[in-house]
């Protein structure tokens, strides 16, 4: 069943999320399972398209890089399939230029993680042109930072050596900060 963007009756409460970090993209489907929708996964640009193609998912939130591509060509794919869809673009590497890319290929929004269910939801319901409400419970600046930190230690394969060098920080001061537990604060 399709919709039109900002209609007051959205009856297509299909989810699909394409993103390629298991445990983040796990978490969001069970937060957005708990919100009333029906979630489908996939992790790569050719099981996003699959998905599409059988599931006609009213919503959508790409992550921008895939393994495989970009989640801006998922955006494509679906403006094309599914009128109405509302697509957002979650990325860990935020800029200008891909934010505009965005919103461009028709993604409602583009948000940087780390990002909780509760601002999924809201860019993904907002109606018309609005931007959605500010998050209730924003992160703090020590989560983001952590958050950051784990993601580019994730990316290094564990290497504390390489993720030092790559945030421009001390060996030492790095394994202090791996030590410590996550701000608490999360609400997915």
């Amino acid at each position: 069943m399709n919709f039109s963007k900002g209609s007051e009756n959205i009856s297509n409460r299909n989810l699909l999320i394409v993103e390629d970090d298991a445990p983040f993209r796990e978490r969001l489907a069970k937060a957005m399972r708990g919100r009333g929708f029906e979630v489908d996964t996939a992790d790569s640009v050719q099981s996003g398209i699959e998905m599409i193609m059988k599931t006609n998912p009213g919503f959508a939130v790409f992550d921008l890089r895939l393994k495989d591509g970009s989640g801006l060509d998922l955006v494509a794919c679906i403006q094309e399939h599914v009128e109405g869809a509302r697509v957002i673009i979650l990325t860990g590497y935020g800029n200008i230029a891909t934010a505009v890319a965005a919103v461009k290929a028709g993604a409602v929004d583009y948000l940087a993680k780390p990002i909780d269910a509760d601002q999924v939801e809201a860019a993904l319901l907002v109606k018309g042109d609005r931007l959605p409400p500010p998050p209730k419970n924003p992160m703090s600046a020590d989560r983001v930072r952590w958050e950051h930190i784990q993601r580019v230690y994730e990316q290094c394969n564990r290497n504390v050596s390489e993720t030092a060098r790559r945030l421009n920080m001390h060996r030492r001061t790095l394994q202090r900060i791996l030590a410590k537990r996550a701000p608490r604060e999360v609400n997915l």
